[in-house]
């Protein structure tokens, strides 16, 4: 058994998993897996630049979690940035702040590297399944982008595109950050379902899209639609993981978030503080890709990128 470290930053979060693997057996246990609400893409698509206060919300993030890497003592650990330090001017701020907290270099990586680690984090357990059918399309609804990643044992063919929960509610639900409408209006959403569309035109051309058998859903906003789906009085990742969540239920609950103010989504037992303002978006974008794909349903899964990325260690 290998002991690793893996942190996933991305716009809207940032998550550490600290973990013993088996590369022989492909066990991953689990010794400590958290995440932060610290929204460094905050900005991001209108200004070019992470904000001072999201480079300090997520420092403040790395400095908690170097104590817990520290404390279990993980021999090796990877660091992988996403769309909003990719999109940033200033990420060489981030960078130096990253390398004197950790001692390690965030790695900035491609669009098509964070459709790898996902693909592998969340399918790594469904192989042989005889449950599933092949080829998998695994979708990663993020802050910023969304990557999309077709295969079976290996990866056929991806695509990262810019739709994602934080990205869509800047452009579209608020202004000089205030809500434009609590809750969205039709023009709103209209504009939104447009973006996503015409993001999904792009993951077309490079992923076949019609040949996906089983839809993989990874990330906050399928994670949320899932407990909603389930009805969970609180966040339960067991019950979560690998549920198999209907479309007419997803379009339900997308319905339900879309015609709710701040505060009824806030008041939702299983809703993380940090994806109030974004959920409406993330599950919109979630609605619009099993229309497309014409999935019966979405098998969700906890385990994602950051699996993928501590699998990519050992």
């Amino acid at each position: 058994m290998k002991r690793v470290a893996a942190i996933d930053c991305g716009t809207n979060s940032i998550r550490l998993l600290v973990a013993d693997l088996d590369p022989a057996t492909g066990e991953l246990k689990d010794l400590d897996r958290r995440m932060t609400i610290v929204r460094l893409g905050q900005g991001v698509d209108r200004t070019g630049r992470l904000a001072p206060e999201a480079l300090e919300r997520t420092f403040a993030a790395c400095r908690e979690y170097a104590g817990v890497i520290r404390e279990l003592g993980a021999e090796s650990l990877r660091f992988v940035a996403t769309s909003a330090s990719r999109d940033a001017e200033n990420r060489d701020d981030f960078v130096r702040g990253v390398v004197d907290i950790l001692g390690v270099e965030p790695e900035v990586i491609t669009g098509d590297q964070e459709a790898e680690f996902s693909f592998t984090g969340a399918t790594k357990e469904l192989t042989g399944r005889t449950d599933q059918e092949t080829p998998y399309l695994v979708v990663d609804i993020g802050g910023g982008s969304t990557e999309f990643v077709l295969g079976s044992d290996a990866v056929r063919a991806a695509r990262s595109v810019d739709i994602g929960c934080v990205r869509m509610t800047e452009r579209h639900l608020v202004r000089d950050g205030k809500p434009i409408a609590d809750p969205p209006g039709e023009e709103q959403i209209s504009a939104i379902k447009a973006d996503i569309d015409r993001a999904l035109d792009e993951a077309g051309q490079a992923v076949p899209l019609s040949e996906a058998r089983t839809l993989v859903g990874l990330a906050g906003s399928v994670t949320t639609v899932a407990a909603i789906a389930l009805g969970l009085h609180a966040y339960d990742s067991t019950a979560i993981h690998h549920a198999r969540i209907p479309l007419p239920k997803v379009r339900e609950i997308t319905d339900r978030i879309l015609t709710a103010s701040h505060e009824e989504r806030a008041a939702i037992p299983a809703m993380h503080p940090g994806r109030v303002d974004v959920i409406a978006a993330g599950a919109l974008v979630l609605l619009s890709i099993m229309e497309r794909v014409g999935a019966e349903e979405v098998v969700v899964s906890e385990h994602d990128i950051l699996d993928g990325i501590a699998w990519s260690i050992a």
